[in-house]
């Protein structure tokens, strides 16, 4: 971190200025996003996170890149949702491979009032295990965010995917205000924010920026910023998209870097698609946060052993995360968690 140079946190970020920073020369704007890096993170920590899906397929909406809609045949199996015992197991596994955010997916289009109770004990017991939580369900109203922080979630996840004026043509299930007025009331139950969108489903460059602006003018930056790469899964609409250029989504990383220094920004979907030399320039516009494992909900991701393979080609290591109960403490946690949660019960169909 470089205390001497530290950029003004702007919240008021026009859509000139923005195409203006995409319109740099590249290595101008991969020096400035790096400064800006340093200015707030080690640039040789990258947050490593594990994504789990508690719940596959079904899903109402019609997000165009998405698998696990109801609407296209993709192949995907449907499957309840997890038992919180298995939830616990996956979690277990995540940190023994060095993960230190748990993340879990739900293909919702928001959740039930029956599956709270679910949901909040998957919380408890991720929680137990000192791992930071995160999920994605859907939308979710005051109460059901408020439910989830009393939990103990850390992050919850709901992505505003492209910008306003592009959004139209990817979903039109909910809207683009609906997700914004998911993301105001994480925000109020105390919550942090993980937001960010998808490029390479045929969006012009402006609406890259426009995505960027989103995220960079809420009068908070969102802590933690997913840039996907679009994966092209057959039976989609957007399956024979064509590929966008690789320093297109560098430009983005970069962007994105600049626009909100102090977040997070996440190398996320797309990682498979993607040789080492194209990750590493993503870390040096950077990006310092990754999911890892073998399967990003229900797209390929590249295989853990291949990343640390990576990190230590790069010289990259694990960004720690604290955590200040001992390891008796956290085991007591869980079976206590696990004992009032009834666990035979946990095992239902959430499809219905």
């Amino acid at each position: 971190m470089n205390a001497s140079f530290a950029p003004t946190i702007r919240h008021d970020w026009t859509r000139a200025e923005i195409l203006d920073l995409f319109a740099m020369p590249f290595s101008d704007l991969m020096f400035q996003a790096q400064s800006v890096h340093r200015a707030y993170f080690n640039p040789n920590e990258v947050q490593v996170s594990t994504l789990c899906s508690i719940k596959t397929g079904a899903c109402p909406e019609d997000c165009a890149y998405c698998p696990q809609s109801a609407r296209y045949d993709t192949g995907l199996e449907r499957e309840k949702l997890m038992a919180v015992e298995k939830v616990i197991e996956e979690a277990k596994a995540a940190k023994a491979s060095g993960a230190t955010r748990f993340c879990m997916g739900a293909a919702w289009r928001s959740p039930k009032n029956r599956d709270m109770p679910y949901v909040t004990t998957m919380v408890k017991g991720v929680k137990a295990l000192g791992l930071e939580t995160c999920m994605t369900l859907g939308m979710l109203d005051e109460n059901q965010a408020q439910e989830l922080a009393s939990a103990g979630l850390d992050y919850y996840n709901h992505n505003l995917d492209t910008s306003p004026e592009y959004y139209g043509e990817i979903i039109t299930t909910r809207t683009y205000q609906d997700r914004l007025e998911t993301l105001a009331n994480v925000r109020k139950a105390g919550m942090k924010v993980c937001c960010g969108g998808i490029v390479g489903m045929g969006e012009e460059e402006s609406d890259r920026a426009g995505l960027l602006q989103q995220l960079a003018n809420m009068s908070e930056h969102p802590e933690s910023v997913p840039i996907n790469m679009l994966v092209k899964v057959g039976g989609t609409p957007l399956e024979s998209e064509a590929d966008l250029d690789p320093f297109e989504f560098i430009r983005t990383i970069a962007v994105a870097r600049i626009l909100m220094p102090k977040s997070h920004v996440r190398l996320s979907a797309g990682r498979e698609q993607m040789n080492e030399q194209t990750q590493a320039m993503a870390f040096l516009a950077g990006a310092n946060s990754i999911f890892y494992g073998e399967k990003l909900l229900t797209t390929p991701n590249p295989e853990a052993n291949k990343d640390m393979q990576l990190f230590n080609k790069l010289g990259i290591k694990p960004e720690a995360y604290e955590v200040h109960e001992d390891e008796s403490e956290q085991e007591a946690a869980i079976v206590n968690k696990l004992q009032e949660a009834a666990m035979d019960s946990l095992f239902y169909n959430a499809s219905k």
